[in-house]
């Protein structure tokens, strides 16, 4: 008998992306980075309002996540969320992105707004 492995649809197309298009994928995610501005905090950010979004292969994600997986090589699916050490939503620098759960990410929201950020610990 085989394993059985279910993935989502999200994650299904980063893993076609990095199997298939990982030199243009890391291109992209290298231009957008060089497009944004770098902050005293160390955040990179776009000119954008809101989260900075992508378009690549047919589908639109949001520049963080892509820019996470591509760098790191990393297919996610919809369970797993780029969090952002930094606490900044605009944020696309890839050294402020890591990994986690929902709770994860909740926990967060808690601990900077009792504790701020310690940028110095990114």
């Amino acid at each position: 008998m085989s394993d059985f492995i279910l993935t989502d649809d999200g994650e299904d197309w980063f893993a076609l992306i990095l199997a298939e298009h990982i030199e243009e994928a890391r291109k992209r995610a290298n231009s957008l980075l060089d497009a944004g501005a770098r902050l005293e905090t160390g955040c990179i950010v776009s000119c954008t309002t809101a989260r900075k979004k992508v378009r690549f292969h047919g589908r639109q994600v949001a520049a963080y996540r892509f820019i996470y997986c591509v760098l790191n090589e990393t297919a996610i699916g919809f369970d797993t969320v780029v969090r952002h050490r930094c606490h900044n939503p605009l944020c696309i620098n890839p050294e402020h992105l890591e990994l986690g759960s929902r709770a994860d990410n909740k926990h967060d929201d808690w601990e900077a707004a009792a504790y701020g950020v310690d940028f110095g610990l990114l």
